[in-house]
């Protein structure tokens, strides 16, 4: 297979989440969303993020939420003091999602499209705090790149806190004949494609904007916060799943495999 270059891969990734975003707004879970954005105390962020966010310290604090899909964590900061909310996503679909749900919310946040590669100036040196979790790292071809544009957002001490699937998971396949053994290699360095719609939950049986999916090593994940400004002050493996319901056959197994992790970076 042919690697796509990294301005390709990006511009793919877009046009696929923009393609898929209709397929996520027709399900009971979205009708929900709408409904439940309107209590003042609304949060779908689970106990393991909730705990550390509570523990760095949102209260008070700006923050931005890089890669915010359809902003529903953007809004979930608010519960935890967030004293202003920027949520960034270059799919112009799902923004106009966060846009409704914040219609819906008693809270305001702010949501920017763009590529986090080429982020508004204004965007600069703002924020005490950014978040990125679960499905955004591995969509960045360079992931280099993709911290040192996330630490350019944050203020000098500013706090970077990422929570997301543990890299071991690529190696396993779940929907394969025997789900426990390894597929892939953990050094993978070409992309998984997809040409069909990205949903969290089954398939869609029909084409779309290819996807481009790629690998990165927790050596690759450190050195790349690191080389970007950013002193890790926290790192921690979980055995439960933060991604879709497939993976969670991986869990309470004799012989676990860390299924995702919480990291911290302070800005030096």
């Amino acid at each position: 297979m042919e690697m796509p270059t990294k301005e390709s891969a990006i511009a793919g990734n877009r046009d696929a989440w923009n393609d898929s975003a209709r397929h996520h707004k027709d399900t009971p879970q979205w009708r929900a969303l709408l409904a439940a954005v309107s209590q003042d105390n609304f949060t779908c962020l689970d106990d393991t993020l909730t705990g550390l966010l509570l523990q760095v310290g949102v209260d008070g604090k700006d923050v931005v939420q890089l890669g915010c899909n359809n902003g529903r964590e953007s809004l979930s900061l608010f519960a935890l003091g967030a004293r202003s909310v920027v949520g960034v996503d270059q799919s112009e679909a799902f923004l106009d999602q966060a846009q409704e749900l914040a219609s819906r919310s008693p809270h305001a946040p702010e949501f920017i499209e763009a590529d986090v590669h080429c982020l508004p100036g204004e965007l600069h040196g703002r924020f005490d705090m950014a978040l990125i979790t679960i499905g955004v790292l591995n969509w960045m071809p360079d992931i280099g790149a993709f911290f040192h544009h996330v630490a350019q957002t944050l203020k000098p001490g500013g706090t970077l806190v990422v929570y997301e699937t543990h890299p071991f998971l690529e190696m396993f396949d779940p929907e394969s004949i025997d789900p426990y053994r390894l597929a892939s290699s953990y050094f993978c360095s070409e992309p998984f494609v997809q040409d069909q719609p990205i949903v969290y939950e089954g398939k869609v049986e029909q084409k779309s904007a290819a996807s481009y999916w790629f690998v990165h090593t927790l050596g690759a994940i450190f050195t790349g916060a690191i080389d970007a400004g950013l002193q890790i002050s926290h790192f921690k493996e979980y055995p439960h799943s933060n991604r879709e319901e497939l993976y969670d056959l991986y869990e309470q197994k004799k012989a676990q495999l860390p299924l995702c992790f919480t990291m911290v970076g302070v800005k030096r």
